[in-house]
Parts: C-alpha cells; structure tokens; sequence
C-alpha cells in the first residue's frame, strides 16, 4: 500500500519534523509545534516533488534509483539511503537533539543532519527552501563561511554546515566525498567544532532515546509496535509544559476534497487523556507527570468554571480559526486551517477526563509528586462542575458545530468523574467525601441507564433525546460503566457493528454532519471493536482484525486518524495520538503473556 501521508516523524519535544518517502522534509513548524511551518511543502500544492516547491529541506541524489529507510532501533532518528543507476550510493541521518546535559534536558529549536557516501562518486545538490508567514519565502543571506541565516516572524534560523555554503545557497550539484553536517538552529554561533559536536550530539540523542525504550514494560507480542507508537506519542508531548498535542499536523483532510481540515497542534483534553492512558499502561511515567502538571494550571485557571475541549501547549485559551490563504493545501485539497474554533465548543466529557487522568496519582507511589488533599479539593471543583452538566446538551466528543445533544458518552464521562472522586477520597481517609461523591454517581448511573437505554431496539442510544449508533457507545465498556458479560452491552456491541462497521474499519457514526455524511473510517474506533471484541469472547476476531490494522501502517508504523475503508488510503491528521493510543492498548490487551516464553 502506498499513501501520500507515508511520512517519518523525528523531532524532540520541543520541535518535529516529517520526512517523505524521497528523504526530503516536507512538515516542521517553529519554534514549536503550533508555530509557523519552516517546512510546508506538505500543504504546499499537489506535487511536493516538483522542482520549484518550496518548504523543503532535500538532500537529493543525481540520477537516484532506489531510497531505503528505517529508523535507528528504539529511536525516531532516521536513516534514508540513496543508489542512482550506476550504484553511487549516500546515506542520510535525520534527528533533532534530543538528551540530558547539565541535569536538564537538551531540546533546541533546531534541526540535524548528516549526509555520508557509501559507494561510489555522488553526486548531490541541497535544497533548503524555508517557508515563512505561511507559505511565503523566508528571507535569507550568506552569514560568513559556513552559515546562512533565514529571516522568520518569530525567530532567525541558521543553517551551520562543513558543506561549501556558496554551493548550498545556489542549490549546485557537487560530488559528495566526505561526511557533511548540518544544524539548522537558533541564529546564535555554533559552539565547537561543527562535525564532532553533531557526531556527539546523534550518540547522546540515540543513547536517550534508548534508555527510555528500555524503561517501558512492553507485552511480548507486536514489540516494534507498541515501541514506534510510544516514541511517536512521547514526540506529541510539549515537553516544557507537558500539553500533548492530538497530531503534529494541520488541515489533512479526513476524505478527498471534504474540506473537513481541522489544526490538530493543540492539546485535547480527551486526546492527552487516551494518550496517557496508554502510556500508563507501558510504565512511561515521564509522559504522566509533565502532562498532569500543565492540567492543574489548566483547572487553577478555570478557578472552578468551564473548561475547555482544547487549549494551546502553553495553556492558551484562545485558539481562534483562520486560513492561511497562500498554501494551497495538502494535494491541492484546502484550505489549510490555523486555529480550531473548537475551543468555544461545550463538551462536558473534559470533565471527567481531567478527573480520570489525574486519579491515578492518587494511588500510584512510583511518582515523584503524588497528589493530596489541595489536589483533591481542586478536582472536586471539576466534578461540580461534571455533576451540573451531566444531563445538559454539547457537542459531543466528535465535535459537532452546528447541532448540540445530551451524549451517552458525554454523559458516562461525568459519571466516571464522580465514580473516581469517590476513589481517591477513599484513599485519602475522607470518608464522608467518598459517601458523596459515590452517591452522585449512582445517581447519575441510574439517569444514564433510563434516559440512554433503548428497549424496543435492544441498544444504548448515543443521544438521550433519539435512537443514534456512535462508535463511542463502546467505551462504556473501557470506563467500567457496563461491563463485558452485561446483556445490554453485548446488545449495544451488536448493533453498534452491524451499523457501522465496513469491512475491517469502523465508522464514528452513520448520518449526516456540518459536511454531509462521513466516507472514512475512524481508525481508533476499529481499535475499541478490536477491545470489545477480545472482552466479550471473540479473541480470534479481535487478533485477526488487529493484525489487519497493522498491514495499513505506513513505512514508518503510524497511522493517520482516518482510512478509506475500500482502497485503504490514509486520511487526516498524522500521525494521531487517538490511532497511536489504539495499538498501544491492542497488542498489551491480545499479546501471550511473557510467562509463554519464560
């Protein structure tokens, strides 16, 4: 299978970068992940191959015949090599620094390669052609002997490299018959000797990176899997404020011409929540604690007020949508969105989320800072806060602009949020506040199961008001609302199935929406079937269907968040969290234990 989004991801928590198939960068924002794309290419118009794109950083090979590519093990460093017809061969290193120096962590603005010969007399030509303001040319000059500096709003870049800078600049073939190197970072001199220091700086980001791999208690299935989706999840993570941002990408549209083109470089509460959901479940820990301490100053904020579906990795509030009219789009398909008026919705499952991501500090003794009463006590405003609105209209979790409902899951959310508040008041010792907030939830419970529950159809109803399939339904199953052996379960499962499964792919639902009807598939929908599936007794169909996922991953091992159920293409933002989070979640649930081999 082939797709435009089979891109590799590199970055270091701080910056990102994706690379395509032919080695050049084609994505990258700074000094950020919501900043200005440096690279754009990937929005830039229909060809990002053509001579005269810009937004790219390519490293090209005369006469190239054949790219290979893969990853350093247990890194998101890649290597791509390059052959042209006569067997002249290159190999290129790709990473962004990325590791501890002084008790802090190394994480610069800045980009690295490293081009070597492998065979042969090659021949390459360089061109860096940054995109600034959106899709404009970034001002650029020759600095001195080996830097060239690129004007941006926000900040200046500068290329610092051992290859001839006049022949950079001018984009000239030239024969390759050394190890160049290159650092495109912050507009400050570059100390050291240029080589050693990015030789040395590959070493220590390839040693970091493995020794955090090392620390994941992964299952003893689908081991690469599981590794390449924790890496990618750990590069969504701002990790100066701890926000995890749902993709590192903008205005990949869900279906050709769908103009459902959303800027994912933002932070979900429902998205982070799934994300270190997961990443609990490998003992990433790290991830955990950064991403609980941007949500307290997200709930101090609120000061027991509403909370938004989505913030900015700083904690902005505001997120206003526009477009940048220059790009063309991603395959020419606009318009490419900046800003997600999403953060005006009202989704009350952000509730519940907050609460659920936060209640296992209250238990879990590895952590550095367990939470205590203060923090009890600010949770508790966000429960009032789930127990005002628990029977009230929104948006749901698929974001609907034009029409609101009382959503099941919405709903279960602001259950579980009651549910756990009466958890971690237990292990506080605060018994009267247990006895309270367990009581709201069974009150809530008993409201869910009569004003969801459908007789005459046999079926939970995603709305309260009609007889609605929605994916989501399944995830009574993951908040322990239902539970796998209940009629009422495995009745909502069946209908949920025959209404919006297609083939091997699962669709978030099946009417119409702001757009018209959906044509893509969900890809973490078909990974909460793969779930219900192994829970109610239907082991073999959930490994069948979990492998066949597997076979739709990109050269890389990521999915993007939608798939044509037909020709299998992928679609929307990549990579996403919510797919990424999905194969997390299946190989640990379906792999044989390690006692199989032991």
């Amino acid at each position: 299978m082939t797709t435009n989004l089979d891109l590799w991801p590199i970055g270091n928590c701080q910056v990102s970068a994706l690379i395509d198939r032919a080695g050049r960068f084609v994505w990258g924002c700074v000094p950020r992940v919501d900043g200005d794309p440096m690279f754009s290419a990937l929005v830039g118009g229909p060809d990002t191959a053509a001579q005269d794109a810009k937004g790219l950083w390519a490293i090209d090979l005369e006469d190239c015949v054949s790219t290979e590519q893969h990853y350093v093990r247990n890194t998101p460093i890649l290597v791509t090599r390059h052959t042209d017809s006569a067997g002249n061969s290159i190999e290129i290193v790709d990473f962004c620094p990325y590791f501890r120096r002084d008790n802090r962590t190394y994480r610069p603005v800045a980009y690295a390669r490293i081009v070597r010969p492998v065979s042969g007399s090659p021949r390459i030509r360089i061109r860096l052609r940054p995109s600034c303001g959106w899709g404009d040319s970034c001002g650029q000059r020759i600095g001195g002997s080996n830097h060239i500096r690129y004007t941006m709003e926000a900040l200046t870049m500068r290329l610092t490299t051992t290859a001839p800078v006049g022949v950079v600049h001018e984009e000239r073939l030239f024969r390759l018959e050394r190890p160049l190197h290159f650092f495109l970072g912050p507009d400050e001199s570059f100390s050291g000797e240029l080589a050693s220091s990015v030789n040395e700086m590959l070493a220590n980001t390839t040693h970091e990176w493995q020794e955090w791999v090392r620390g994941l208690a992964i299952p003893l299935e689908w081991q690469d899997v599981v590794i390449r989706s924790a890496i990618t999840l750990k590069l969504c993570q701002h990790e100066e404020t701890g926000a995890i941002v749902a993709a590192l990408t903008t205005s990949i549209p869900e279906h050709a011409g769908s103009e459902r083109n959303w800027d994912y470089r933002y932070c979900w509460i429902r998205d982070a929540y799934y994300t270190v959901q997961a990443l609990n479940r490998l003992g990433a820990l790290d991830v955990l604690e950064g991403y609980l301490v941007y949500l307290r100053n997200i709930v101090d904020s609120a000061r027991g007020g509403h909370i938004q579906p989505l913030y900015g990795v700083l904690g902005e509030a505001t997120l206003e949508e526009g477009f940048a009219e220059k790009l063309p789009g991603y395959r020419g398909m606009g318009p490419v969105r900046v800003g997600n008026q999403a953060y005006e919705q009202i989704q009350h499952d952000a509730y519940g989320q907050i609460i659920l991501s936060n209640v296992q500090a209250f238990f879990d003794q590895r952590l550095f800072r367990m939470s205590g009463i203060e923090d009890f006590e600010a949770l508790e405003r966000v429960g009032e806060r789930a127990w005002d609105n628990y029977d009230q209209p929104d948006a749901g979790l698929w974001e609907l602009r034009t029409r609101q409902s009382v959503h099941t899951y919405s709903s279960a959310m602001c259950w579980a949020a009651c549910d756990r508040l009466a958890n971690a008041a237990h292990v506080l010792g605060r018994e009267d506040r247990r006895a309270f907030w367990q009581d709201r939830a069974d009150h809530i419970r008993h409201h869910i199961e009569t004003a969801a529950w459908r007789e005459d159809t046999r079926r939970m109803s995603a709305t309260f008001s009609g007889d609605d399939l929605d994916a989501s339904l399944i995830q009574l199953l993951d908040l322990r609302f239902l539970s796998p052996d209940d009629q009422r379960f495995k009745d909502t499962l069946t209908a949920v199935e025959a209404g919006l499964r297609r083939g091997s792919h699962m669709l978030r639902y099946d009417t119409e929406d702001d757009f018209g009807l959906p044509e893509t598939a969900f890809n973490v929908c078909t990974f909460w079937l793969i779930e219900a599936l192994h829970f109610t007794g239907r082991s073999a169909d959930a490994r069948a269907l979990f492998e066949e996922m597997l076979a739709r991953r990109t050269a890389a091992g990521l999915l993007s968040e939608d798939i044509d159920p037909v020709t299998y293409e992928l679609w929307g933002n990549y990579p996403q969290t919510y797919s990424l989070v999905g194969m997390i979640n299946c190989a640990v649930l379906l792999s044989k234990p390690w006692s199989a081999i032991r």
